[in-house]
C-alpha cells in the first residue's frame, strides 16, 4: 500500500480528531441517565427516549449533512454540526423536564452529530485516499471515534464525581466546542463536477434499484440497535445485578478501547476480503457474545469480558459498510448514501434506546430486549450474507478499456 499524500493525511488527522472528540463524548451519555433520573423523579423511558430520539434526528438529518458535505466539503458541515452539538449540551445541563431534555439532548445534539460524525467525515476520508486504501483509512478514522470512547469515559465519570451532572455537561460542551477551529484543519475537496455526473435524483434512483443497497442498510439497523441499547442500559443493569456502579464504567471504556482493535482489522481486512461476508461474521459473533453474557451468571469477570468482546465488533461495521457503499457506488455521493444506510443505523438506535427504557418500566427487566438483540443478530448476519461487491454497471462501464 503506497503512503498517503500530506492533503490526505491531513484529512484523515483531522476526521480521526474530530470523531474522537464527537464519539468519545456521546459514548458518556449512559453515565448521566441514573443522576438525572434520580434527581427529577423519571423513570428510565425519560431518559432514555432523550436519548432514542437523539439518535432518531441523527439519522433523518445525515443524508442531508452528507449531501452537503459531498457538495461543498465536510469543513463547512462539521463546523454547523460542533456549534449545535456544544449548544446542545449547554442546554442538556439546564434541562430540568422531560421535554427541555429532549429538546437539548434529543433534538439540538442529533442534528449536531450528524455534521460530526460517520457519513461526513468517512465521506471526506474516502474522497482523499485511493482506492486501493480506502477501507484502511475508513478504519483508521473509526478506530480514533473509539479511542475517544475509551479516553473520554473516565475523564466524563470523573467531573461527574466532582462537579455534578450539570456542571460536568457545560465542562463536555466546552470541550466539544474544540471540534470548530479542528475543522479548518480539514482540508477536504469534494470530487470535481463533471458533465456525466449523477444528479441526487439520479443517486438515489440508482441506490434504490440495487438490492445490496437495502440489504446492508438493513443489517445496519441491527447494528444501531444493539450499540445504543448496550451504551445506555449496560451500566444500569449491571447496578441491578448488584455490581458497582464503577464496573459499568470500566466495561464502556473496554469497549472503547478493544473498539481501536477492532475497528482497525475491520479496515484491514477489509482490504483483503469480502466485506459483506465480514460483516456476516460480525453479526453472528455478537449474538454468541450476547447470548453468553444472559446465559452465565453476571459478575465483575464476565462484565469484563463481555465489554472486550463487543469492543472488538463493536464500530467494526462502520468502516465495512461505508466501504461497501463506495464500492458499490463510488465516492461523488458517499456521504449521502453512507448518510441514508446510517438513517437505518439510527432508527434501530432509536428504538433499542426507547425500548430498553419502556420494556424495562413496564417489565422490571432487560431479558426481552436482551432476546430480540439476539435474534436481530443471525437476522443481520443474513441480510449481508447475499451482497456481493461489484460495482453498478455505470462505474463498470467507465473504466472499460
Amino acid at each position: 500500500m503506497t503512503a498517503l499524500s500530506r492533503t490526505s493525511a491531513w484529512v484523515l488527522a483531522s476526521a480521526a480528531l474530530i470523531m474522537a472528540l464527537s464519539l468519545g463524548t456521546r459514548h458518556g451519555f449512559g453515565l448521566f441517565l441514573p443522576p438525572m433520573s434520580a434527581e427529577f423523579g423519571w423513570g428510565r423511558e425519560v431518559f432514555a427516549f432523550a436519548i432514542a430520539l437523539q439518535n432518531l434526528i441523527w439519522g433523518l438529518t445525515q443524508p442531508f449533512a452528507g449531501a452537503i458535505a459531498d457538495r461543498f466539503g465536510a469543513a463547512r458541515t462539521v463546523v454547523v454540526g460542533g456549534v449545535l452539538y456544544a449548544a446542545g449540551l449547554g442546554l442538556m445541563a439546564l434541562a430540568d423536564s422531560p421535554w427541555s431534555l429532549s429538546l437539548s439532548a434529543g433534538l439540538l445534539i442529533g442534528v449536531g452529530l450528524s455534521g460530526t460524525s460517520f457519513s461526513v467525515l468517512l465521506g471526506a476520508v474516502g474522497r482523499a485516499v485511493a482506492p486501493e486504501q480506502r477501507s484502511m483509512a475508513m478504519g483508521i478514522a473509526s478506530a480514533a471515534g473509539s479511542f475517544g470512547q475509551f479516553a473520554m469515559l473516565p475523564g466524563t465519570l470523573g467531573l461527574l464525581g466532582w462537579l455534578g451532572w450539570s456542571s460536568a455537561l457545560l465542562a463536555l460542551g466546552l470541550l466539544v466546542a474544540l471540534i470548530v477551529p479542528l475543522a479548518g484543519l480539514l482540508k477536504d475537496r469534494p470530487v470535481a463536477a463533471q458533465a456525466h455526473d449523477q444528479t441526487l435524483v439520479e443517486a438515489l434512483r440508482e441506490a434504490s434499484v440495487h438490492p445490496g443497497f437495502w440489504l446492508l442498510a438493513l443489517g445496519f439497523f441491527v447494528c444501531g440497535f444493539q450499540l445504543i441499547f448496550i451504551g445506555v442500559h449496560l451500566p444500569a443493569y449491571l447496578v441491578d445485578q448488584h455490581l458497582p456502579a464503577t464496573v459499568g464504567t470500566t466495561v464502556l471504556a473496554l469497549v472503547g478501547l478493544f473498539n481501536i482493535v477492532g475497528t482497525y482489522a475491520a479496515g484491514w481486512l477489509g482490504g483483503r476480503m469480502s466485506k459483506p461476508r465480514l460483516l456476516t461474521a460480525i453479526y453472528l459473533l455478537r449474538g454468541a457474545v450476547i447470548t453468553a453474557f444472559v446465559v452465565l451468571p453476571v459478575s465483575t469477570v464476565t462484565a469484563y469480558a463481555f465489554g472486550i468482546a463487543m469492543g472488538l465488533l463493536w464500530l467494526s461495521t462502520v468502516p465495512l459498510t461505508n466501504g461497501t457503499v463506495a464500492t458499490l457506488f463510488g465516492v461523488r455521493n458517499l456521504s449521502m448514501l453512507g448518510g441514508i444506510a446510517f438513517l437505518f443505523h439510527q432508527i434501530g438506535a432509536f428504538l433499542g434506546g426507547w425500548l430498553g427504557g419502556y420494556l424495562y418500566d413496564h417489565t422490571g427487566s432487560y431479558d426481552l430486549v436482551w432476546q430480540l438483540s439476539i435474534l436481530l443478530s443471525l437476522m443481520a448476519a443474513a441480510l449481508n450474507w447475499p451482497v456481493r461487491e461489484q460495482p453498478v454497471a455505470r462505474l463498470r462501464d467507465a473504466v472499460a478499456p
